[in-house]
């Protein structure tokens, strides 16, 4: 099994790695356009204005450029560490034990604009770049990334539970992935899309499938794996589970 997870924009500073090598990240087929697009956002930094509009930042936000400045030669951390964030948060990697931690190595990973798809354990820079933003002199990063991305995600191994947002789940799909629908449900019975608790829930999710022992090969089985741990999910037919939590 392996859970798909959405970056996020705020990283953790520092690390303790050797500078990027992207040769030595997972899906290395990856490096041509991880390539382009490091030495794109390298050479935007030398240009605050730009960068701003580039990356919808305020100039409060700065540092975030300089960040993407020293890319080549900043320290890295491995991706699970790196991000931080409500879903990360709630993920708690610091409190998993060593066997849950090495459990959580294997199957978690992480889509991002600027590496495509990063595993866990693969050791990456702070930097600045969400899906949606508009690089210039290239193409979207949507345009970017499917032909690329595409295949890697098609050729990944066992059952896929894709908790990316929308913006980073249209970079590429992932065929016959699992995804999850987060609701609230009122006392009343009425139903809203959970938007701001949306990631701590997924990020609780995570943390459960990242750490069981079991190893669920369909939805069905998953399904009933996150009932007997006291979720209330349901599944209509098809690879989309709901998850539905009481409203705050």
């Amino acid at each position: 099994m392996l859970v798909l997870l959405p970056p996020s924009e705020t990283k953790h500073p520092g690390g303790d790695g050797a500078p990027l090598d992207l040769t030595a990240l997972s899906a290395p087929e990856l490096t041509p356009v991880r390539t382009e697009l490091a030495e794109t956002l390298v050479k935007l930094a030398a240009d605050a204005p730009a960068s701003r509009t580039a990356l919808g930042l305020s100039a409060t936000q700065d540092d975030e450029i300089a960040r993407n400045a020293a890319l080549w030669t900043s320290p890295t951390m491995p991706a699970l560490a790196r991000y931080t964030g409500v879903l990360y948060d709630a993920l708690d990697l610091p409190s998993l034990t060593r066997a849950q931690r090495a459990r959580a190595g294997r199957r978690l990973a992480v889509g991002s604009a600027l590496f495509g798809l990063v595993g866990a354990e693969d050791r990456i820079p702070a930097y600045r770049l969400s899906a949606g933003s508009s690089l210039p002199g290239l193409p979207t990063l949507r345009s970017l990334w499917r032909p690329a991305l595409s295949p890697v995600l098609a050729g990944l191994d066992g059952l896929v539970v894709d908790l990316r947002s929308g913006s980073y789940a249209a970079l590429a799909p992932v065929p016959g992935a699992i995804t999850v629908q987060v609701l609230s449900e009122r006392p009343d019975g009425t139903r809203a899309v959970v938007s701001h608790f949306n990631k701590a829930h997924k990020g609780r999710l995570a943390r459960l499938l990242a750490t069981t022992t079991a190893e669920p090969d369909g939805v069905v089985r998953l399904r009933s794996l996150l009932r007997r741990a006291g979720l209330h999910v349901e599944h209509d037919g098809g690879t989309a589970l709901t998850l539905v939590v009481p409203a705050p």
